[in-house]
């Protein structure tokens, strides 16, 4: 049985940083969801630092962490602290950004429906950069940004047509996918950019999927985008930022996924060879757009045991959680690691760990050995991105509690939601 570091068994009850979930369980209530700001920051800085031992006066970097993996204010605040800049695919998350004290000159803006009221919003705000995904948005930008009187920094999110070997949901970056423009076309776009007064061209961008485990498809898009730049400062069109976006995997159940050390060591080993034999003393910044990788392994998900039951030869183990709480089973089929709070020595039986929610969609985990009794706690691992950030309110549950341990004290950072706020928004007619 394997847990990350920060997660790990005293006297056979898991706990988080050495906080034990099972008090946690007792003083919030279930569904719980738990963060370690020790492993927050330790993946965090797995990106920084080594973007740090590269920087020179003329490369330079920002680890832009993807808001929309997990969007909570303290997650943001700490990041921020840390030096973050920030991903977002909305002007509610700008505004989050903002309300977490974070600098809205460090954000990115990527996403492919811009709405005129996020772009005036990001504007005014002066956020470092469009990522563009369409013709259509960038003659958007061009107008909003001329009625403000001000100049839109912009960069192409550009499709290369590679294939990121991921879950086609979260594949991102091939001809049939909603995302970017087209490769063939962008050349075409950036010289169309260059020639409006109220856009300001700054970088290239892509981001081609989630969930890699192998950097070599990030390498090849960054052959594209390197070949790209070269076209483009042929042109007269000089760049200043590469973004090469997130999407490095981790481990859930039994994943490889390549070291954050190595994917940078070799990102960076192109870029100054590149650099330093074409365009020696020009500045240039590399961007990262990394979410999963920084807060996937930094939290779990609490619940408890409600009811066992049998149905011939299947066995259920029905939690508080529900599908609602966490999607990605129902949503990907994919595997989260459940663990129990307190470990037993009796009979083990195999489970399917399923929630209340009518539809049978609603399970967190397939065929699972454990050893386990009505109103046990488990926990949902490797939950700490896209799990609350894509939490709902379907059958009128309120979203859960969220939970940050610091130095082994536990800060509650988002209180759980009650059913009458849920329905505060409604009126019923006369």
């Amino acid at each position: 049985m394997k847990t990350a570091q920060h997660f790990f068994y005293q006297n056979d009850t898991l706990t988080v940083d050495g906080v034990p979930l099972d008090k946690l369980a007792m003083q919030y209530g279930t569904p719980l969801y738990v963060y370690s700001k020790a492993a927050l920051t330790e993946h965090f800085r797995q990106y920084a630092d080594v973007c740090k031992q590269f920087e020179t006066d003329d490369i330079h970097s920002l680890v832009c962490y993807s808001v929309k993996s997990n969007s909570n204010l303290a997650i943001l605040n700490i990041l921020g602290r840390e030096g973050a800049g920030f991903d977002i695919v909305s002007g509610g998350e700008l505004l989050r950004v903002i309300a977490a004290g974070c600098d809205s000159r460090k954000v990115i803006f990527s996403g492919v429906g811009k709405t005129a009221s996020e772009i005036r919003l990001a504007l005014e705000h002066d956020i470092l950069c469009f990522n563009v995904e369409s013709f259509a948005e960038l003659r958007r930008i061009n107008r909003i940004a001329a009625e403000m009187g001000k100049k839109a920094r912009v960069s192409f999110r550009v499709n290369p047509n590679v294939d990121p070997k991921t879950h086609p949901y979260i594949s991102t970056g091939l001809k049939e996918n909603k995302f970017g423009i087209p490769y063939e076309e962008a050349l075409a776009g950036y010289e169309e950019a260059a020639r409006m007064p109220h856009i300001e061209v700054t970088g290239i961008d892509c981001h081609i999927g989630s969930q890699l485990l192998d950097d070599a498809p990030l390498l090849e898009a960054l052959d594209k985008l390197i070949d790209l730049f070269d076209q483009l400062a042929q042109k007269g069109i000089e760049l200043k930022h590469i973004d090469i976006g997130g999407g490095i995997g981790i481990t859930y159940d039994n994943e490889v996924p390549v070291a954050i050390s190595d994917y940078l060591t070799r990102i960076f080993g192109k870029i100054t060879a590149w650099k330093n034999a074409k365009y020696p003393g020009q500045s240039i910044s590399m961007m990262f757009e990394p979410g999963r990788s920084i807060s996937g392994n930094a939290g779990l998900l609490l619940t408890q045991v409600q009811y066992l039951k049998t149905n011939s030869d299947k066995n259920f183990a029905i939690v508080d959680a529900a599908m609602n709480d966490l999607m990605r089973p129902s949503l990907y089929e994919s595997w989260h690691t459940v663990l129990p709070v307190v470990k037993r020595q009796t009979e083990t039986k195999t489970y399917d760990i399923v929630g209340p929610i009518c539809e049978s969609g609603d399970w967190l985990a397939r065929q699972r050995t454990l050893s386990i009794e009505t109103d046990d706690l488990l926990a949902i691992m490797s939950a700490g991105a896209y799990g609350m950030a894509m939490s709902s309110n379907y059958n009128t549950r309120g979203r859960a509690a969220e939970i940050l341990i610091d130095d082994k004290k536990a800060y509650l950072i988002r209180k759980r939601e009650r059913p009458e706020e849920l329905y505060a928004l409604e009126t019923i007619i006369s």
